[in-house]
């Protein structure tokens, strides 16, 4: 007689792989760490942000109980690193520590962007919140947001504005429609070569990410008027956020994760989340992030994988704001 293959042997069989899958999964995260794990950062060493990842690798090492190694894939926006991430064996051996909100950029500001960030990365744990701060030469007359557009308003297109990076542009675009400016933007490379003309007073304002608004003005160069997060950040509590100044819903912020590739067993993301939530949970971390005017960020893979979506539908709005072209 020949054998009969039942719903109910299908089903039993389907019941067993999935069984074997999951214990399997289960197996590979109880000797995670097994190998030397790579951290990406997708800026120069010794930049700000790779203090970041630095800071994170060296703490940790005794963790995990494995080398770990930085790698610096720089270039492209960020879009070298997050192939290399993207693509990477997904065994939480290799973790990709950036600003998912600049991921979620990426998808408008290139026509072709390298990677869907959505379907190819998972955050694993949040690492910090960061406002960009609203900010004027130290000695630039106006010293309050009221008295800053009072003068630009009185300058008209006369008044000027820096902007290096895309969240500036969209931050100064946002501010300029609010307030019906006629500012023209002026565009550098790089935040630190801004700060002479602001100084000098040859620019009369700039939205500046928070490690070069602080330094800027720890040496003297610039004033922080406001930061650009819809609440005021614990790190900077003296500074006013834009919406309490009245531009409503006023929230160009950016925040810090870690990431892997989205294939990476549930398991390891866990295992990889609770070592960091260790980290970025403590004082130590807390005083790190608060000098680079950053507010530690814990938050779950679910939750932070949502706001990265966010994000996205976010830059699409914003790219059109700013009249940004996106890159071929």
């Amino acid at each position: 007689m020949p054998n009969l293959i039942t719903r109910r042997t299908l089903l039993t069989g389907a019941a067993s792989v999935a069984a074997s899958g999951f214990a399997s999964a289960q197996d590979s995260a109880s000797d995670y760490p097994n190998q030397d794990v790579k951290f990406v950062c997708a800026f120069p060493a010794g930049s700000g942000a790779d203090v970041y990842v630095r800071y994170f690798a060296e703490k940790l090492r005794p963790l995990m109980k494995r080398t770990i190694v930085v790698e610096n894939r720089v270039g492209a926006n960020a879009n070298i690193a997050t192939t290399y991430s993207a693509r990477a064996k997904p065994d939480g051996h290799t973790i990709f520590i950036h600003a998912p909100n600049s991921l979620a950029a990426n998808m408008h500001l290139f026509k072709n962007p390298p990677v869907d960030i959505a379907k190819e990365i998972q955050i694993v744990a949040g690492i910090n919140v960061q406002p960009f701060m609203l900010c004027t030469g130290a000695n630039y007359p106006a010293k309050t947001l009221n008295e800053l557009v009072a003068t630009l308003k009185s300058k008209g297109d006369k008044a000027s504005y820096a902007s290096n990076n895309p969240t500036a542009r969209v931050a100064g675009a946002w501010f300029k429609k609010h307030f019906d400016l006629q500012s023209v933007e002026v565009q550098y490379k790089t935040g630190s070569e801004t700060l002479n003309d602001m100084a000098s007073g040859v620019i009369d304002f700039a939205f500046h990410d928070p490690v070069t608004a602080v330094a800027g003005t720890n040496s003297g160069r610039l004033r922080m008027l406001a930061v650009t997060t819809k609440e005021r950040m614990k790190s900077m509590a003296d500074l006013p956020s834009m919406h309490e100044l009245g531009v409503t819903n006023y929230d160009v912020g950016g925040w810090w994760a870690a990431m892997v590739p989205m294939a990476t067993p549930k398991p390891i993301v866990e295992k990889i989340r609770g070592m960091l939530e260790e980290i970025v949970g403590n004082e130590e971390t807390r005083q790190f992030m608060a000098k680079f005017g950053a507010d530690t960020l814990i938050i779950s893979p679910e939750e932070g994988q949502k706001r990265m979506i966010r994000d996205i539908d976010d830059w699409g709005g914003f790219v059109k704001l700013a009249k940004i072209e996106p890159q071929g």
